[in-house]
């Protein structure tokens, strides 16, 4: 994986600087400054931004990919499930109370709804380490790239008025070994990636949860059109990619991959 080494870098140094924020400056640390100071940009590029840390995106972004890229897939679908461990399982084990819980609505900028408990980690910081992450790892060229995509998706938590800083930081860090560790999976056991039928049932998952994208705005009303746009896309890959092979009765999962191996037949 070209971009592992990076990715240890980036990922460690979020959990560092988690550490030493809380340490040193205490779990609120930074947030009303960096809020006021990302109230400047429109309400708009926050919500738009933020919404690439959303699961369902993660995974309608996925398919345009997965037809070509299947091995990629597989190492994001494995990726997501260690990162819904560490997210969900932390949650509620932490419940942690959020910004509008802590301060008065006149003393920060909140846009969208006003969560008040379950801050740490940030949810969205760690689909975006997840997402963005497998994409730097496997990248040669574009990895900083990427994990810069993922910063401002934890950027725009801070700024929404939903997270803390040091939500962000551990969500990147551990979204970013996340990713790490399912890229390390997917190599090692590439079944997902390899096998017609566990790939096929991951992309009707993927679909569905696109599908929702057309209903659901998450609560970011600015971000509705955008989230249907992903979800069109992604829908339009899927056909394109699979109807054609469906119809011919065939299975193709290496001879469009980056390997280049051949279409095999069922």
């Amino acid at each position: 994986m070209p971009g592992a080494r990076r990715q240890w870098r980036w990922a460690l140094g979020w959990l560092a600087l988690g550490v030493v924020l809380y340490l040193v400056c205490g779990y609120h640390a930074g947030f009303l400054r960096l809020n006021v100071a990302a109230a400047q940009a429109p309400d708009w590029l926050w919500q738009w931004l933020t919404l690439f840390g959303d699961e369902r995106v993660a995974f309608a972004l996925a398919l345009l990919f997965s037809w070509r890229r299947p091995r990629l897939f597989w190492a994001l679908v494995l990726a997501a499930l260690l990162a819904i461990l560490y997210a969900r399982g932390l949650k509620p084990l932490v419940d942690a109370a959020r910004p509008p819980a802590v301060f008065g609505a006149d003393a920060f900028n909140l846009i969208g709804p006003g969560h008040t408990r379950h801050s740490f980690p940030s949810g969205h910081s760690v689909t975006a380490g997840v997402f963005f992450g497998v994409l730097a790892v496997h990248a040669r060229a574009w990895g900083w790239v990427w994990l810069g995509c993922a910063l401002l998706v934890g950027a725009s938590r801070v700024a929404l008025g939903v997270h803390w800083p040091i939500d962000v930081a551990f969500g990147l860090a551990g979204g970013g070994l996340a990713a790490l560790l399912g890229s390390w999976l997917a190599a090692r056991w590439p079944g997902g990636a390899t096998r017609p039928l566990p790939h096929l049932l991951l992309v009707g998952v993927a679909a569905l949860l696109a599908v929702s994208l057309l209903v659901d705005n998450g609560g970011y009303a600015a971000a509705t059109w955008p989230l249907r746009l992903i979800a069109v896309a992604a829908l339009c890959s899927v056909v394109v990619g699979y109807l054609p092979v469906w119809r011919r009765g065939e299975v193709n999962h290496e001879e469009v991959n980056h390997e280049g191996a051949k279409n095999a037949k069922r």
